[in-house]
């Protein structure tokens, strides 16, 4: 039986290296790549072709539940968990919604990792157990039509709403995705047009409602 293949992407070094660290202490459980950020993670997933993902939420650029939307969409094959510190319901079904197969605390223990890592690879879905299922249902009924609305949104507009959070500039933002200051302008008139917020501190404080950003708070 060939060893369950893994990839990390996190982009604290010191928490990317303690938690391959747990992984490589597993039985039959390889680490076949790592990736810092999120771009990177993609590039190095679709040439590794890794079982299970296990995908930081947070990032600058291309956030986790953005780079697990482009995985689950390209590349079927192969298992995203979310790992986070975040225990709010709202990012939670974020995740479930771009298909993760799983929502992983960071303070959780090795069995618990590998649980969830399992589980992932078998086809089922794992939640740590400090999330409560109820609250999840409760916040779906209660916001379910905002987060179709981020799920209207293309990719493009996804990642420029992202940026747009973080407090990058028109020609920041361009830059970062190679394309030309009236293409970005364009996809933010269309984003607050699709999603009937008309300045930049709406948008922000959308993001950072849906899970696609953290606040600083």
């Amino acid at each position: 039986m060939s060893a369950m293949r893994v990839m990390l992407v996190e982009d604290h070094a010191l928490v990317r290296a303690g938690i391959r660290s747990l992984l490589e202490k597993l039985p039959d459980l390889e680490v076949v790549a790592e990736a810092g950020d999120g771009r990177t993670a993609l590039s190095l997933i679709a040439q590794h072709q890794p079982d299970v993902v296990l995908m930081d939420i947070k990032m600058a650029g291309l956030n986790g539940l953005e780079a697990t939307s482009r995985i689950v969409r390209d590349l079927p094959g192969v298992r995203v968990v979310i790992l986070s510190m975040y225990a709010n319901e709202e990012y939670v079904i974020q995740a479930l919604r771009v298909g993760a197969s799983g929502y992983l605390l960071k303070d959780a223990g090795t069995a618990e990792l590998e649980v969830a890592v399992r589980a992932a690879a078998r086809g089922e879905t794992y939640l740590s157990p400090a999330i409560s299922r109820r609250m999840i249902q409760d916040y779906l009924q209660v916001v379910g039509g905002e987060g179709g609305a981020l799920e209207q949104l293309t990719p493009r507009q996804r990642e420029v709403l992202q940026l747009v959070a973080e407090g990058h500039s028109v020609k920041e933002i361009a830059q970062i995705l190679q394309i030309s200051v009236k293409t970005v302008e364009t996809h933010r008139a269309q984003l607050m047009e699709r999603l009937d917020i008309h300045d930049v501190a709406g948008l922000v404080r959308y993001a950072i409602r849906v899970g696609l950003v953290a606040s600083d708070e």
